[in-house]
């Protein structure tokens, strides 16, 4: 699905024109999916570019970073009640070199002085999700053709340094597995050791024993054990979990 050019030329000038952003401060979002045993990320393509980008954007003045991060995943991909944590601050003085601002308006026919902001260094603060892609349709908006995911071990030609932004996230969500699962509702309400194990295995990208991932899992007191899950087949059956509510 395209967005009229004209459309996106005007909605890119009222952007340069802004007097209301922070300058040389943005955010971006890395968002995770997880579904049947594959673990994914969410990208754009900039239009006329042959570059996919994370969800990201600019801060308003008048907002919290977390705020802007949420606004952004909002208008780049109509994704919203997503659980976003911060995780990283990116500050290398080279991460922008290869402009993409630059490019793109250039193609759009878009005069900007070359000593605009958007054109200098950037300091982007990163926010990451896990969350079910199946669940979930994307958007494109005046910078972006097109919303797709990817596996994270299969990512394309990425803007700025947004391939390194992705791995320090993926790195964050691996230590951090066990808030990100109870957070995220990649799990039904009720669900089974094995299928709790098949979550931390795609996201870690690494195998466990059944009998040791069961005592590593029980030990955090996380879960609370139900009802036998009977399906009829002649196999044990299998305990159900849910997560313990904390609040």
């Amino acid at each position: 699905m395209k967005v009229d050019d004209s459309k996106n030329k005007q909605n890119l000038q009222e952007l340069i024109d802004t007097r209301d952003f922070v300058e040389h401060i943005s955010v971006d979002c890395v968002i995770f999916g997880f579904h049947h045993d594959i673990l994914k990320v969410l990208l754009l393509k900039y239009h006329d570019l042959d570059l996919w980008s994370l969800p990201g954007g600019f801060v308003f003045n008048d907002e919290d970073l977390r705020e802007a991060a949420c606004r952004v995943l909002y208008e780049r991909t109509h994704l919203s009640d997503i659980f976003l944590e911060q995780f990283h601050t990116f500050g290398r003085k080279n991460r922008t070199e290869n402009n993409v601002h630059q490019i793109l308006l250039k193609n759009k026919n878009i005069d900007v002085p070359p000593d605009h902001w958007i054109f200098q260094r950037f300091i982007t603060v990163g926010y990451c999700s896990l969350i079910d892609f199946s669940l979930v349709d994307t958007f494109p908006d005046a910078f972006n053709e097109t919303c797709a995911w990817f596996e994270v071990n299969k990512l394309p030609k990425m803007a700025f340094d947004h391939e390194r932004i992705i791995n320090c996230g993926l790195e964050h969500i691996r230590k951090n597995i066990d808030t990100q699962i109870v957070a995220s509702n990649l799990l039904p309400e009720k669900f089974t050791m094995k299928e709790l194990q098949t979550v931390y295995e795609t996201v870690l990208d690494e195998k466990f024993r059944r009998n040791n991932f069961q005592r590593k899992i029980l030990a955090l007191n996380s879960l609370e054990r139900l009802e036998k899950f009977f399906d009829g087949s002649a196999n044990k059956a299998p305990y159900l979990y849910k997560f313990v509510d904390k609040k």
